[in-house]
């Protein structure tokens, strides 16, 4: 019993990584532009697929593998905000919003085009069968997942807190009209929230490849859990993201090993839907709570 409930812990903190980052990212974008950024689970995505690409085709080391990916992805992220958001920066946020969900729907098709629908997937970080604690198996990669996921929540709080482009993003996130008059360049800051969501996002989806195939429709499932995670944690909320997209993954994993497989996504929306009706902002929001300053 002790055995599995350890199994069942370990399967939810791999999977919630992920959700937690998935979350992490579309709040980075949400508090700076208020917008809702529905191509991040492609973000997740390409990741993925382009460590499969400098890994599996190219024959590249993963340290080199994953690096590449998650600086393509990067540059995936700029674009869309040099040459999409950007040039409709105009528009009303609904507008915004249904652009990227366009966006996402453009990035699915030249990822089916690119690399077609078949499942690819990457050899894993550390070479070696699971390891025993306690009578439960630990595939070395999920070991890999919480510790990278731990190491970007680290940087990110340091970068938030004592970079001086964390701190204009803080600004911006703040009061963007504020941060404009204080000669804060708003539009590098928004720039810069893309290229760094994006890269997030490919470095949940080259660590997630290993251990669960990539295909080039798996990021609408991806990006719909990291939005539940935010939505859950508090839309904005950096730390609420980290805690709910954990939650998530704690019940989806317990609910699969305790009661069904096939209920573990409806036990993840009851959940969110039952937060949301008696605390609408989220389990760490608040009506006009600050956003990212809660680095």
């Amino acid at each position: 019993m002790g055995s599995d409930f350890l199994q069942y812990l370990v399967s939810g903190l791999t999977v919630g990584a992920i959700y937690a980052l998935a979350a992490i990212g579309y709040n980075i974008i949400y508090s700076v532009t208020e917008i809702i950024n529905f191509a991040q689970g492609e973000f997740l995505m390409l990741g993925g697929l382009f460590a499969v690409f400098f890994a599996g085709t190219l024959h590249l080391p993963l340290y080199v593998a994953f690096v590449g990916a998650v600086v393509l992805t990067g540059c995936v992220g700029l674009a869309m905000d040099r040459f999409v958001i950007g040039r409709a920066r105009d528009a009303s946020v609904l507008s915004l919003i249904i652009i990227t969900l366009a966006v996402s729907i453009m990035l699915k098709g030249s990822a089916m085009l690119a690399w077609g629908k078949d499942s690819y997937t990457l050899a894993a970080f550390t070479a070696g069968g699971p390891i025993k604690i306690a009578g439960a198996s630990i595939q070395p990669q999920a070991l890999w997942i919480v510790g990278i996921c731990a190491l970007i929540v680290g940087g990110l709080s340091v970068f938030f807190k004592k970079s001086i482009y964390g701190q204009a993003m803080l600004a911006c996130a703040d009061n963007p009209d504020a941060a404009r008059l204080a000669g804060i360049p708003v539009r590098s800051m928004v720039l810069l929230a893309f290229v760094l969501s994006a890269a997030i996002g490919a470095a949940a989806g080259v660590i997630i490849t290993p251990v669960s195939m990539m295909e080039y429709d798996r990021g609408a499932l991806l990006g719909l859990k990291g939005f539940g995670a935010a939505a859950l944690g508090g839309l904005g909320q950096f730390f609420g993201a980290l805690a709910a997209g954990l939650i998530l993954g704690l019940a989806e994993s317990f609910c699969a090993g305790y009661l069904s497989s096939g209920y573990k996504d409806a036990v993840a929306l009851v959940l969110l839907l039952l937060v949301l009706f008696i605390k609408p902002e989220g389990l760490f929001g608040s009506s006009e709570a600050a956003r990212l300053k809660k680095f």
